[in-house]
């Protein structure tokens, strides 16, 4: 398991500590696991236990979501794939008085027409 404090990536996701959420992101309803970044392929990378995490959405880009950590030490970010599969990453929050907020970045790849999402 990767312990992740401010920066480290789980194959085509990367995972960075800021300051807190941006005024434009907005609070995704989501009941049972958050999946983090959905793959093509079905190996999303998705938190299971969700008690004390918040997802949130950045409707300006599409590759970019946030993780509200409140009152809970970590959240392990599991990558659903049997086979070739990355380690789990723990997201550490330390239960702090205040939320804990990480970036969630998808990888992207220059094409001629503009960028796009890497497929893994």
């Amino acid at each position: 398991m990767i312990e992740i404090k401010k920066i480290g990536a789980q194959g085509d996701v990367l995972f960075r500590r800021v300051r807190s959420l941006p005024k434009t992101a907005i609070e995704e309803n989501v009941s049972g696991r958050i999946v983090v970044a959905h793959s093509e392929t079905g190996h999303d990378h998705s938190i299971d236990a969700t008690d004390g995490v918040r997802l949130f959405s950045e409707p300006s880009d599409p590759l970019v979501c946030y993780l509200q950590l409140e009152g809970v030490e970590y959240a392990d970010v599991v990558h659903h794939r049997a086979w070739d599969t990355h380690d789990t990453v723990r997201l550490l929050g330390g239960a702090a008085k205040k939320p804990v907020v990480f970036e969630a970045r998808r990888q992207r790849e220059y094409v001629p027409e503009g960028f796009r999402r890497v497929e893994d």
